[in-house]
């Protein structure tokens, strides 16, 4: 265990039991530079991962908040909206066999992996992908028959392309990563998961 990493943790865990009286800022600022002088950087692990953005301060609401009100959520949503960087060549579609090799792969943006090295989507970890998976993640909805049952449209192909590449513009707090908004895939991985997702002969839609 990283000595360094435990005593920053015990010092942090002293901070918030020692800070009743503090406000909620002074405290998160104290907590943050904590983790800051616990953790190093290595390979693709960068500490600004620790900064959150506008959506994530929003989005980190204590449970007992409630959920995000109606207004808010909207107004966030919009805002991604307008983040989404749609390709400029107007194709949305790539090739459904390298988008199934991104959803099995899992490796990307720990320290052990190399930079060099272009991430995976991991997404069977959160959904289901075909009828030959023996294990997939159930936070997500199954995404089996996506295509099958929603079409091939333009309106379609748009739509699931803003959803990977930023999925907080339709669904204000996802649990979804936000890949194309926060770098974990390129433009042509989402273009060959959308593919994966839409294509007629992908497993997906059989």
């Amino acid at each position: 265990m990283n000595k360094k990493l435990t005593l920053g943790s015990i010092a942090l865990l002293g901070i918030i039991a020692g800070c009743a009286t503090m406000s909620d800022s002074k405290v998160g600022e104290r907590a943050l530079d904590i983790m800051k002088s616990s953790f190093t950087e290595k390979g693709q692990a960068k500490l600004d991962r620790l900064n959150q953005d506008d959506v994530q301060r929003v989005c980190s609401r204590s449970p007992a908040e409630g959920p995000l009100p109606h207004d808010a959520a909207e107004k966030l949503e919009k805002s991604q909206l307008a983040t989404i960087k749609y390709p400029a060549d107007g194709q949305l579609l790539g090739d459904w066999k390298e988008g199934e090799k991104i959803a099995q792969n899992g490796v990307g943006k720990q320290y052990s992996d190399d930079p060099a090295k272009a991430s995976g989507g991991n997404c069977y970890a959160c959904h289901r992908l075909s009828p030959q998976e023996v294990s997939f993640g159930t936070i997500g909805p199954s995404l089996y028959n996506y295509g099958k049952i929603r079409g091939n449209t333009e309106a379609i192909q748009k739509y699931t392309f803003g959803k990977v590449y930023n999925p907080e513009a339709y669904s204000a707090c996802s649990n979804m990563p936000r890949f194309g908004h926060n770098g974990i895939l390129t433009e042509k991985q989402i273009k060959d998961v959308v593919a994966l997702l839409l294509d007629p002969k992908s497993p997906v839609n059989q």
